[in-house]
């Protein structure tokens, strides 16, 4: 009986989902022109908006994005020039390149502000 209850325990264990949390990206267009934001899970096959989609903010607009994302993902936003990809922050388009200081940590709250500059 006791090794059955442990099968069944392990079993749940295996079987429950990951925790859900939110955090929002706190991001600043410093840049004179317009800029295209996605954010790449590290974690899993994941970006957000998705579908195809940007968050698209103007010259000196500050926008806050909020995600709900597993707890304890790692989470980095890639930025560009709206129609010039070869200028860009953090991981890039696609999340194709690395970066410093461009990841967080799906934990709640929010992230300090991101100012992205010329």
């Amino acid at each position: 009986m006791a090794l059955k209850r442990f099968v069944i325990l392990t079993s749940l264990l295996v079987a429950a989902p990951a925790m859900a949390a939110d955090v929002t990206f706190v991001m600043r267009n410093d840049h004179p022109n317009a800029v295209e934001v996605e954010l790449y899970s590290q974690d899993r096959d994941y970006v957000w908006p998705g579908n195809n989609q940007v968050f698209y903010l103007n010259d000196g607009e500050t926008k806050q994005i909020p995600l709900s994302c597993e707890e304890g993902e790692k989470i980095c936003y890639g930025a560009w020039i709206e129609g010039d990809k070869q200028t860009y922050w953090g991981v890039g388009p696609e999340n194709a390149e690395t970066c410093e200081d461009c990841c967080y940590t799906c934990e709640g709250g929010q992230t300090e502000q991101i100012n992205l500059k010329e």
